[in-house]
């Protein structure tokens, strides 16, 4: 399990998060909502390792990820998918795969098993990450996270700007994932997208997880999704 406790963090003199409590559980998808500015990136950020934590502590287990330098987070089991994707774009995709590899030392079983998880990127091995189409530039950022072999998947906003096709992909792979076991913590607008993947939604305001909320007490139109993403 991830547990944050009681973080506060930011930028420089700029708090954004604060006192921020919540955990993620194995097999479970935990989706983060908020209105724009919150502080649902700098979460995700935080928990990597990127943006250093003031107060609190972030554990997975019995390691205390807010005491490791950034390098060390991943090869803890933590992968992260950016906003953006973030792809070292003149490389191939089979480039991009092999460094995502190297963090953990993973070998060609785990290479196949993300493979197979998106045949499309098999077909493209050669091709450059830069000229993927949005939808496969995705694919792959997922993909190079994957070869950590992660116990915690951080997706930041994995959907944004892709074609209902791909998002209907992205939905069933965070699907199959969870299956799996891996812990999913993913930043999300789309109230449907939601709906469809979560098991439990974690709203924030004003730098706070404010409350968590089982997916089976949410609907549509549930009061919750309009105070905190006012929709």
């Amino acid at each position: 399990m991830l547990r944050v406790d009681g973080i506060t963090a930011g930028y420089g003199p700029v708090t954004i998060l604060r006192d921020l409590s919540f955990k993620a559980e194995a097999g479970q998808v935990t989706c983060i909502m908020g209105r724009n500015g919150v502080g649902k990136s700098t979460l995700m950020r935080a928990i990597i390792g990127l943006v250093p934590v003031q107060s609190g502590q972030i554990t997975l287990g019995k390691v205390a990820l807010h005491a490791l330098p950034p390098h060390q987070v991943p090869v803890q089991g933590v992968a992260y998918v950016p906003q953006g994707r973030r792809l070292f774009g003149p490389l191939t995709v089979a480039e991009n795969i092999e460094i995502g590899l190297l963090a953990r030392k993973k070998g060609p079983q785990r290479r196949d098993y993300v493979l197979d998880l998106f045949p499309r990127l098999r077909e493209r091995l050669d091709q450059v990450a830069s000229t993927l189409s949005g939808g496969e530039q995705q694919m792959l950022a997922i993909a190079r996270a994957l070869c950590l072999e992660p116990e915690v998947m951080l997706l930041d906003e994995p959907s944004e700007g892709l074609q209902p096709s791909m998002i209907t992909l992205i939905h069933e792979t965070i699907l199959r994932l969870r299956e799996s076991g891996i812990a999913i913590i993913l930043v999300e607008q789309r109230v449907d997208s939601v709906l469809r993947v979560a098991d439990h939604v974690a709203f924030m305001a004003n730098g706070r997880v404010e409350t968590v909320v089982p997916r089976s007490d949410l609907a549509p139109d549930s009061m919750l999704f309009r105070d905190y993403l006012g929709v």
